[in-house]
């Protein structure tokens, strides 16, 4: 425990410290010299804080002149002192910000403008002042006209709330219950304020609660032990919802005017809200009962499924007319008749839905709300009367018709009145169709809070505070209208050809057919169950394949936007050298703010002038670019950024040195008159230029010039390296000797042939080659460490020769050339002579002329087109990435000032921060260490960052590991390289890097740029190379550190840029545990102090516990940082909390206490696993800017940005996880966000609309297990209160996924898990009817629809497989075998069904996504690849996961997080723990439909057709397989030999350990079989009930089986199946007598032990002789048998686990703990056979290998030497 503060108790005034620690901006010294207070903006705001005046000093405390209105209101109400000094800066930062956004600025900068507080004062109100308005009741705020003079009592409003908030710690999760708080504190303000008296004691009017941490305790503190004492009540979130009050139940009490009248103000603690009453007579749940049953899913989409289920029967009355098409069968009036009966079938699911509302929400109904029992009475009585009227009156027009033998007038006036009733019934569903078409008439009335507007509506809804006014726009509505009628069309279409009309003609056969039966028939119905079990799957799969017409349509629209947006334009280095020239002016135009000098609001002509000029770069329309290679500046400005971004690949080890030279864009030196491209896009170009030059040496000048001109990098590449060696030469040839005037007249020469277009005529164009290779000579002469002088004086008369003498056409005499002064005037001075005493080589430190030689160097020298630089994948996609988005329809940037302020927030618990150096050495079982794994797998990386080492100082490599700093780089280099906080922290601090770069460049004048750029170059050179390096120089190049703070721009810092970044950008770190990890000495709590003192704008927020004398513990939030001045951590904040911080679940929870720390409009939510990119933080001021946009009717509170998943290259499993994650994040989201506008936030790294978001509940939700994911209902609690989701594909963000077929597996089992609790919550429920018809079906198939639906697809393969046994073990499919050949035909059609399906399920959306991203062709190799690597296998495996966890939360609960641990998997997982994580969700269930398949194979005389069989099954099979295969083909060394034999041994020592009390589920299989029952003591009678209904179908294998054996010679007598249960009971007993003997007999007496078991082999074999002899007993008998009574024993153990609280005390425990832990020992071996097979034969280790890491290999990994642990080098 941390002892801060132990003698100090909060709100004791205390000695004011030396030097006050501050967050941000040290507002309580305003004269302080700090970049930030140079804005008289936050000068206002503090002033317009300090106008106290004549407001009524609190009594009983001493008033200081220092103090504020915050610190008034502090006293006046009793908060924190540290609560007061967090939200004075909160505020005024605020209001600053919003003043330095005003277009245009205030005349007076120094003054508060009571615009920006009335705007901020409405934002945060708003949700208090709607409140206020559903309940009827007048607000407390009360606003005078709208002159600007009292902006002091909207200071002290907006003041207070903040305060609440900043103190309600767990109270932020219920915004209503604040709002009631807030109601009454205002009221009590407005008393103080307008200096009312008190009633009571007749002086002036003070609040009821005031005092040293008044508030904390007298509002907080009780209603948060309320909470506290519901959540004790739950056991740990075990108790059935229902049982206990969660945040939203304690937050809907607020919801009604009872709240008032019952707790009063001060709060009454005697009212029965508090949980200090008894349980009995305390308030229950409000709202909403969360009941755990599979009718949640028709709850909560009645509509969707009434319209299934209607359809279905519509399509089956037509279909049975037997018509060819289905118009033909409704021309007849008996069908059309028929198809009235959807009317009763529709009111009959009224009535279903209104007793399943009155079944679950019985428990809501009290004294306060009678009204709403008698509703759901009403409903449930209207609804029956309805379906009886309707039952009468078909019965009625069916009675007539047949009296009247045929359809008679009055028959027909009968029909009529029907459809008049039917029309009455209808009339709801039409005025909700005329409201969807006009949905603004809609919103208006659901948001008027109307008594008579509730009355009207109080038998369709309860009336609740959130879910009003949800409709979109009407072109909204008409985009996801058309995109849903054309997924139902189809799906119904298909249906009806495909599904059910086919089934028509064999269900008429079968009901027809009479046949001769293998077993005992009991109602003579065995055709109809037949029927049934056909029709069973097909319905399965109708209900179900919406969902499959759903995954076509939205990959077909998504790629269609993704078109429109002009996603995967730039998909390559390639493309974008292409466009590169018009990058750099899309750069400019996107990413420079433009001089506003219009106002700021988008005014048509200027959104038409920017699609214009969009338009013109992306198609190079008007060589947009033109204009940037005149003005220098742009150019310059261009360069800074480019290349900051190529430091930034550098730093992290992407590129290596050479690359980076290649890739960086250098300023002007040398008088180059264009622009100098980077080296890669110039590459081969002056080499094709010179040939060329060659070809076409008989042309003009401008024939060959244009020919040039025709690309632009030959162009300038030509005039680049003709400038840079004229140049060249002036620098090596002494000033004012005769040979440099040689030099400089033959260059006059040239200049003038080339202006008067005379080259070509002049010289020899053939000899230009043989000058390139002298030069190249001379350049490579120059760059070496030793050079020899005299040698550059041959190459320089070489040179002379050939250009002065042999160029020319026209040879000249020496006389000549002596006269034109292009040769040495002194005859004695001979040409062999020249340059002698005229060369001087420029010193080896000119670190910039080396630069540039280099550069020469390369443009001259170049053969190679530079496809692969950078060689990197990773910096070619970011690179595409990055200048793709620039083509991109993004909002323009504002100048950093003026830019929306925004921070991050990021909950840390106790993961990684940094590797450790001895984890990243240790080696696994298999000899691989996690650094040598990264090596291999990093390959480019790890050279590029040994490289940077040996550059800045490293002598040996080998010293990596000993020097300190060297040890510390190594570590991060691996960091950087995992899931860690440190990439985390790197990533998100490239905001504030990035935010004062731009701000230097927007204030930056053309003279700080043009000279910055060259001290930038001058000193990035000798920096990165110490002066000279050469060619091939063997000399250590000195130290350099290529950090950020000493390269590119930050170089040209002013100061106030740190000041403009700071005001702008916060990074909170929710570290809750860091006070632990200080007070332990972890390694964690240095790391992280390590990350705070290189980033200066990262804040840790942690929870610290203070324990007092009495045994008293108090909590506190505390916010801290790393002061550079100090040189230590200081404390900046610590707010007391009312109590431990975790109530719900931990990771909102985490976020909560952290989030008061927060600052800026918005706040981005960042997961432990994401990482963050350079150049796409230059973007983030863009991105904030859709803040102002209306998308649709409303602006946006949540934009969603697009992820890049970073593990995918780990492995072959790490990329099928990135690929399926990825097509969620890409295209998924980006349908969901448009059309079908119903995005929620499904994860990281959206970014909030901060201050809408902390007045309506958070940026997440936290009641225990029912919010386990967590962040999914932050949208929907977002898109209920009328937020609005967007997303945005121009910028991304980096993510980790997990890596190993466990972790993912656990990972998804927690979706799942969590996707089934959403089923259960009131917000699916309320959006499920609150949101109009087509959005409820978006919505549904893309939550929790999908796993619904998944489920669906594997229940009907077991659908399918039980049914094809009971039709052959009856003998059903026997007989009508002979009489049709539809039965196959049929079989083989349904199992296919699946096939597609999953296909379509997984393939589809992953090829659209990926043409449209990388093209058509890689998107198919892509594919292919993976199925060669069995992706299929592994997308199968995790649909039964899904199905598993999501069924099982359902029906019984237990959901709960799950660590996945996120590190990198290559060690081998062993069999047992294989077993014990899949055995119940994969090994049972694929076992048991083995088993079906094979009873079905040996009974079915359809399987004698073999080719029949392996259609109707290969599905199945592989379903099989693929469940059981799995976890061991994607184990590391899976099907090695050696560790499968110890696997099993392993196994068996689990199976058999007894051990303690103390023994956990990996050591002992006992504890692990009582841990996989646990959900079925938490759950109810009715998951009771439906599990052993569900358990009683392993009994039907021997009710099936027994008929068939020999020894009943086809008797179908009951007695049969009866007297087989003699045989379970043999076989029960021979057990007991063995464990019997064995407990007695085997430790002391073993003789005895083995008489026994001799004596029960002796009696069975002779049982078998008798059998033989006198009955028809066959041999196969006794294998058939066992595929007969194995399940029944199974089925027997389940049952006695659900029946356990009556059983464990009995003797028959026991028994069933032994039995039960034989079958799992048969499960093992029949899971264990087929993969001790395969790694019996030799070659499929290896194979296996190359399928698991095969993307590795491909960036050469060679992991077989990882596999053996060979570290050859």
């Amino acid at each position: 425990m941390s002892n801060l503060h132990p003698t100090r108790r909060p709100g004791e005034p205390h000695a004011p410290p030396i030097r006050e620690a501050y967050n941000i901006i040290p507002i309580h010294d305003l004269l302080t010299d700090h970049p930030s207070l140079r804005y008289p903006e936050v000068r206002a705001a503090a002033a317009a804080l300090r106008t106290v005046g004549e407001l009524p000093r609190p009594p009983f405390v001493a008033w200081s002149p220092s103090y504020d209105l915050m610190d008034w209101l502090g006293i006046l109400f009793g908060f924190q002192n540290d609560n007061v000094r967090n939200q004075r800066e909160h505020l005024v930062l605020h209001l600053a910000n919003s003043q330095m956004r005003l277009h245009p600025p205030p005349s007076v900068p120094d003054e508060l403008q009571h615009s920006v507080l009335r705007r901020f004062a409405r934002k945060l109100l708003k949700n208090y002042s709607l409140w206020c308005s559903y309940l009827g009741r007048k607000s407390s705020v009360l606003v005078h006209s709208r002159r600007d003079g009292d902006n002091r009592r909207e200071l002290l409003y907006v003041a207070l709330y903040l305060l609440i908030w900043g103190e309600a710690g767990n109270l932020r999760f219920a915004p209503e219950c604040l709002c009631y708080v807030y109601h009454h504190m205002a009221m009590e303000l407005n008393q103080v304020v307008d200096k009312h008296m008190d009633r009571d004691t007749g002086q002036q009017f003070f609040p009821s609660i005031s005092g040293d941490c008044a508030f904390l305790r007298s509002v907080v503190m009780p209603i948060y032990q309320t909470i506290s004492v519901e959540v004790e009540s739950s056991r740990n979130g075990k108790a059935p919802h229902s049982a206990w009050r969660n945040y939203d139940d304690v937050n809907e009490y607020f919801w009604s005017r009872r709240c008032f009248s019952r707790l009063k103000w001060p709060l009454d603690y005697s009212c029965n809200f508090f949980g200090t009453t008894p349980k009995d007579k305390r308030v229950g749940k409000t709202g909403f009962v969360e009941q755990r049953s599979f009718w949640n899913v028709f709850r909560s989409f009645d509509k969707l499924w009434v319209l299934l289920i209607l359809y279905f029967q519509a399509s089956l009355i037509v279909a049975w007319a037997g018509t060819e098409w289905p118009w033909q069968a409704l021309k007849r009036r008996d069908v059309q008749v028929e198809l009235l009966t959807v009317f009763i079938t529709w009111g009959g699911l009224r009535l279903l839905q209104s007793v399943l509302d009155a079944g679950t929400q019985y428990s809501l109904v009290s004294r306060e709300t009678t009204w709403l029992g008698v509703r759901m009475v009403l409903k449930s009585l209207v609804a029956l009367t309805w379906t009886v009227v309707f039952a009468v009156f078909y019965a009625m027009i069916w009675r007539k018709k047949n009296s009247d033998s045929g359809w008679s007038d009055e028959a027909n006036r009968r029909i009529i009145t029907f459809l008049e009733v039917a029309l009455v019934f209808l009339v709801p569903e039409l005025l909700a169709l005329v409201l969807f078409i006009v949905p603004w008439i809609r919103n208006f009335v659901e948001e008027l809070n109307w008594r008579i507007v509730s009355w009207l509506t109080w038998w369709f809804y309860t009336r609740i505070f959130v879910g009003r006014g949800l409709r979109e726009g009407l072109v909204d509505n008409i985009k996801y209208t058309i995109f849903w009628i054309s997924v139902l069309a189809s799906k119904f279409t298909f249906s009806y050809f495909l599904q059910i009309k086919p089934l028509i003609a064999p269900t008429k056969a079968l009901l027809n057919l009479k046949a001769k039966y293998h077993w005992h028939e009991f109602f003579n119905s065995t055709n109809e169950i037949a029927v049934v079990l056909l029709w069973v799957p097909v319905i399965l799969i109708y209900l179900m394949d919406l969902q499959i017409w759903y995954s076509i349509f939205s990959s077909i629209a998504g790629a269609s936007i993704g078109l429109f947006s002009h996603l995967g334009e730039i998909r390559n280095i390639g493309q974008l050298r292409l466009r590169f020239q018009f990058f750099a002016s899309a750069m400019q135009f996107n990413l420079m703010p433009e001089k506003q000098l219009l106002p700021s609001d988008m005014t048509l002509v200027k959104k038409l002038r920017d699609a214009i000029h969009r338009l013109k770069l992306r198609y190079g329309l008007g060589q947009a670019y033109k204009k940037i290679e005149s003005s220098q500046i742009e150019t310059t400005r261009f360069a800074l950024i480019w290349n900051e971004i190529i430091i930034t690949f550098r730093e992290e080890d992407l590129i290596s040195d050479n690359e980076f030279e290649l890739l960086e864009l250098p300023p002007n030196f040398w008088n180059i008159r264009v622009i100098r491209w980077p080296c890669f896009l110039l590459c081969n170009e002056l080499l094709l230029a010179v040939s060329q030059a060659s070809e076409l040496a008989n042309e003009t000048d401008m024939t060959l010039w244009l020919k040039i001109c025709k690309s632009e990098y030959r162009r300038c590449a030509v005039i680049e390296a003709y400038d840079s060696l004229k140049h060249l030469l002036f620098v090596i040839v002494k000033y004012g000797t005769e040979e440099y005037l040689i030099v400089e007249k033959f260059f006059t020469e040239i200049d003038n042939c080339i202006a008067g277009g005379k080259f070509t005529a002049e010289y020899k164009m053939s000899l230009l080659q043989q000058i390139h290779t002298k030069l190249i000579l001379l350049i490579e002469l120059l760059l070496q460490p030793k050079r020899d002088i005299n040698r550059a004086v041959n190459l320089l008369q070489a040179l002379y020769e050939l250009s002065v003498r042999e160029l020319p056409k026209v040879k000249k005499s020496i006389e000549q050339l002596r006269r034109e002064g292009l040769a040495s005037l002194s005859p004695a001075n001979d040409a062999d002579l020249l340059f002698e005493n005229a060369v001087e080589f420029p010193s080896p430190e000119d670190a910039v002329f080396y630069r540039q030689l280099r550069r020469l160097h390369t443009i001259l020298t170049s053969r190679d087109s530079m496809h692969n630089v950078p060689k990197n994948i990773e910096a070619r996609r970011r690179i595409a990435f990055f200048s793709n988005s620039l083509f991109m329809n993004m909002p323009r940037a504002p100048v950093v000032e003026k830019m929306v302020a925004f921070s991050i927030l990021t909950p840390y618990y106790d993961e990684e921060v940094t590797f450790k150096l001895e984890g990243l050495q240790k080696d696994n079982e298999d000899g691989i260490s996690t650094l040598f794994y990264l090596q291999k797998i990093y390959d480019d990386e790890w050279n590029n960052f040994m490289e940077r080492m040996r550059r800045e100082g490293l002598k040996d490599d080998d010293d990596i590991w000993d020097e300190k700093a060297k040890a510390r780089d190594l570590r991060l280099w691996a960091s950087y390289r995992g899931q860690t906080l440190s990439r985390t922290v790197r990533g998100m601090m490239y905001y504030y890097r990035a935010l004062k770069m731009l701000a230097f460049l927007d204030s930056a004048s053309e003279m700080d740029i043009r000279e910055g750029s060259q001290q930038i170059a001058s000193h990035g050179s000798a920096k990165r190379y110490g002066g000279f390096v050469g060619l091939q120089s063997g000399t250590p190049p000195s130290s350099r550190n290529l950090g950020g703070a000493v390269s590119g721009v930050s170089l040209l810092f002013k100061g106030h840029e740190y000041g403009s970044a700071l005001m702008k950008f916060t990074y909170v770190v929710a570290c809750q545990l860091y006070g632990q990890h200080k007070a332990k000495g972890d390694s964690r709590a240095e790391e992280i102090l390590y990350l705070m003192k290189n980033n200066e704008a990262l804040r840790i927020a942690y929870v610290d516990e203070i324990e007092y004398n009495r045994g008293d513990v108090e909590y506190y939030s505390v916010l801290v940082k790393y002061d550079q001045q100090l040189e230590r951590e200081v404390e900046v904040y610590r707010i007391r909390l009312p109590g431990p911080l975790k109530l719900g679940e931990g990771k909102p929870e985490n976020q909560n206490h952290a989030i008061i720390f927060t600052r800026g409009d918005a706040v981005q939510t960042i997961d432990m696993n994401q990482d963050n990119y350079f150049e796409e933080a230059l973007k983030m001021r863009n991105l904030l800017e859709e803040f102002k946009a209306n998308y649709g009717l409303r602006k946006p509170t949540i934009l969603g940005v697009r992820e890049n998943i970073f593990t995918g290259s780990v492995s072959s499993l790490a990329w099928f996880m990135s690929a399926q994650e990825t097509i969620f994040v890409t295209l998924g989201q980006r349908v969901l966000a448009n059309p079908l506008k119903v995005r929620m936030h499904y994860g990281h790294p959206d970014v909030f609309d901060r201050f809408w978001f902390l007045t309506r509940g958070g940026i997440s939700k936290a009641s225990k297990v029912i919010n386990i994911s967590e962040d999914i209902f932050a949208g929907f609690n977002c898109t209920l209160r009328g937020g609005n989701v967007t997303h945005h594909e121009y910028i991304q963000v980096g993510k980790g996924r997990d890596v190993g077929l466990n972790q993912i597996s656990m990972f998804e089992a927690k979706v799942a898990s969590g996707n089934g609790e959403q089923v259960l919550s009131r917000d699916v429920y309320r959006l499920g009817h609150r949101l109009d018809f087509f959005r409820m079906l978006s919505f549904f198939y893309s939550t929790v629809g999908f796993y619904f639906n998944t489920m669906m697809v594997v229940l009907t393969v077991y659908a399918f497989l039980w049914g094809r046994l009971y039709l052959a073990l009856s003998g059903v499919e026997d007989a009508a075998s002979r009489k049709t050949s539809n039965n196959e035909a049929l079989g083989a059609i349904l199992n296919q069904q699946f096939v597609i399906q999953l296909g379509l399920f997984t393939a589809l959306p992953m090829i659209v996504e990926n043409s449209l991203e990388h093209g058509f062709l890689p998107a198919v190799w892509d594919f292919m690849t993976m199925q060669f690597q069995l992706a299929s296998f592994f997308y199968t495996f995790s649909m039964g996961t899904r199905t598993h966890f999501f069924g099982r939360t359902i029906l019984h609960g237990g959901a709960k997080y799950r660590a996945t641990g996120r590190g990198f998997v290559v060690q081998h997982k062993s069999f047992a723990e294989n077993y014990r994580l899949y055995a119940r969700s994969h090994f049972v269930k694929g076992i048991e439909l083995g088993v079906i398949l094979t009873v079905y194979a040996s009974h079915s005389p359809v399987a004698g057709n073999t080719f029949v069989y392996i259609v109707m099954s290969i599905s199945s099979w592989f379903l099989v397989v693929s469940w059981i295969m799995s976890p061991f083909i994607f184990n590391p060394s899976g099907f090695d030999w050696l560790k499968t034999v110890d696997d099993f041994e392993n196994f068996l020592n689990w199976l058999w350990y007894t051990g303690g009390v103390f023994t956990t589920a990996d050591q002992s299989w006992e504890r692990w079989w009582y841990e996989e029952q646990d959900h079925l003591r938490t759950t109810g009678l009715w998951g009771k009930l439906l599990e052993i209904i569900l358990d009683l179908r392993f009994f039907f294998f021997q009710y099936g089986v027994v008929y068939q054996l020999g020894i009943v010679g086809g008797n179908t007598s009951i007695a049969v199946y009866l007297l087989s249960w003699i045989y379970m009971v043999v076989a029960v007993g021979i057990y007991m007598i063995m464990t019997y003997a064995r407990n007695k007999y085997a430790v002391k007496d073993h003789i005895y032990y083995r008489l026994v078991q001799l004596l029960v082999i002796l009696v069975l074999v002779l049982l078998v002789v008798l059998f033989l002899e006198f009955t028809k007993f066959k041999f196969i008998d006794i294998v058939t048998s066992l595929l007969a009574f194995i399940p029944t024993g199974w089925g027997i153990i389940l049952i006695a686990q659900v029946l356990r609280p009556f059983l464990q005390s009995t003797v028959v425990w026991e028994t069933v703990v032994s039995v039960a832990r034989m079958y799992d020992m048969l499960f093992g071996v029949i899971v264990m056979a087929p993969m001790a097979l395969l790694s019996w034969l030799p070659g499929f280790q290896a194979m296996q290998t190359r399928i698991l890491f095969n993307e590795a290999f491909s960036r050469g990994l060679q992991i077989s030497r990882i596999l053996t642990g060979k570290k050859n080098n």
